[in-house]
């Protein structure tokens, strides 16, 4: 989760922007935020400033300055031991890790990668979430973006993959990969995202089985779906709103105030918010969000807060329900979630709860766990960015603990599954429909189990933000922190 924070962090090295956010599995600027206005990044030069050592001392400053665990860093971690900037900051920060507290949600990304993201959802690839299906040995499309190269080729949700190539002659089956390199191979057969990598992809949807040639490009993605991603559901003579948002990056604050203008020319008062592969971003767009459920709250009222370690609360914040001309007064919402769901995702449904109590519900399965953010220092030069874990996010009454996710938070949760067969926000969908039952007076069938989807990875990077059936890669990029299954 993250927020976008436009001040001046002197870390013992020189002045450097400072971006809060908090995020999916990891970034602020997500969940955690991420800067939306910085000037160019520089190519990076090799030079004494950006020498392994210089980098390395740049990210222990920022970790002795700034981290929300002080007292949970290693000492004695000599940076010679360690080869690159990454596995130094994992020793550093290795005893918040064992805590749960710090799931590698502070690491080194790239600047420039970052900032396009977090700008307009820019990235490089096919443009699909993927899920992978280990008994039918299969990986299944869970969703994928409009004007990216996979939607193109006829890809879209529910379509399952069955066979991965660089040509038609050399395709192999996802249980031959699988057998020989273990799930992580799958990420491995499908290419580095860069624009012009192509693939072969055996494919099976309603139309059969065919052949595919799908080649990785730019493109931006759109945060909230022309297709499916805001629209109002009649059914039984009411009107539900229905809302998913894929990720927070400021081109959905536009977005999300014609969603909810509409809602409330419509008169809807019951919602539900699909957040089920919503991974986190900026936290001033969680913070729209609040202001856009909060036309029946006070500009007293407290939506979240965010806490620094002692020695920076001066950096604490206190966010106020702020009425927008397109807010509208819920009386009951339904958030869908999964493990997938993380950062800013959390923040908006714990910020929610002290306000709806049981008025309000998580449909799905247990959410990811992470009520921290980070802050963004750069070390523009070298193209480094340090996301650190800096702050803690809670609600009203100052909830801030459900590092095992939010259904033990939430009394009347209700289980179902994500039904790939069906469109997102089709009231036939498992999830959906629990919400619509939900939302008319029905009575829940299954609780979530507090055990948790989302709380039982954390021992890999690839559990940067876990979900049981995402494919994530070892070393995932600014997008795919947020968008868990990102291809």
């Amino acid at each position: 989760m993250g927020k976008t924070r436009q001040s001046v962090a002197t870390v013992t090295l020189a002045a450097l922007m400072l971006a809060s956010c908090g995020g999916g599995g990891g970034g602020s600027n997500t969940g955690g935020s991420g800067p939306v206005t910085v000037t160019p990044t520089p190519t990076p030069t090799p030079s004494a400033t950006c020498a392994l050592a210089a980098r390395q001392a740049f990210a222990k400053a920022v970790i002795d300055e700034w981290y929300l665990f002080p007292n949970d860093v290693a000492s004695g971690v000599s940076p010679a031991s360690h080869s690159n900037v990454e596995s130094y900051i994992d020793a550093l920060v290795a005893p918040a890790r064992a805590l749960n507290k710090d799931r590698y949600f502070t690491y080194l990304t790239s600047i420039a990668e970052e900032n396009a993201f977090y700008a307009s959802g820019s990235s490089a690839g096919f443009g699909v979430r993927l899920t992978y299906d280990p008994v039918n040995q299969r990986i299944v499309i869970a969703e994928a973006y409009e004007g990216a190269p996979a939607f193109a080729a006829g890809i879209d949700r529910g379509t399952a993959i069955v066979a991965i190539g660089t040509s038609a002659g050399n395709l192999r089956s996802v249980s031959s990969i699988v057998s020989t390199e273990g799930a992580a191979g799958l990420t491995n057969a499908l290419g580095p995202n860069d624009p012009g990598v192509s693939r072969v992809l055996r494919i099976t949807d309603a139309s059969g089985t065919r052949d595919v040639t799908v080649a990785k490009a730019d493109y931006s993605l759109d945060p909230i779906s022309d297709r499916y991603g805001a629209k109002i559901i009649t059914e039984g003579g009411r009107n539900y709103g229905y809302i998913n948002l894929r990720t927070f990056i400021s081109s959905a604050n536009p977005q999300l105030r014609a969603a909810f203008l509409n809602f409330r020319n419509q008169g809807v008062t019951d919602v539900i918010i699909d957040f089920r592969y919503n991974g986190g971003g900026l936290v001033s767009t969680a913070e729209l969000m609040g202001d856009l459920l909060g036309r029946n709250r006070s500009s007293s009222e407290i939506f979240s807060q965010t806490n620094f370690r002692p020695s920076k609360s001066v950096e604490n914040e206190r966010h106020f329900f702020t009425a927008q001309p397109e807010s509208i007064a819920p009386t009951r919402i339904a958030f869908i979630g999964t493990g997938s769901t993380a950062s800013a995702s959390e923040l908006v449904i714990n910020s929610m709860l002290p306000y709806l109590g049981a008025n309000m519900t998580l449909v799905g399965s247990n959410t990811y766990g992470k009520p921290v953010g980070q802050i963004a220092l750069d070390k523009a030069e070298c193209d480094d960015r340090m996301r650190v874990v800096a702050f803690a996010t809670g609600n009203s009454i100052g909830t801030s603990d459900y590092y095992d996710g939010l259904a033990p938070k939430i009394a009347n949760s209700c289980a179902a599954s994500d039904d790939l067969s069906l469109p997102l926000g089709d009231p036939r969908e498992s999830s959906v429909r629990a919400a619509i039952n939900f939302l008319s007076g029905a009575s829940c069938t299954a609780r979530i189990a507090e055990a948790s989807a989302g709380a039982a990875a954390r021992s890999s990077r690839a559990a940067v933000l876990p979900s049981q059936d995402m494919l994530t890669p070892e070393q995932p990029s600014a997008a795919q922190r947020e968008l868990p299954g990102l291809f």
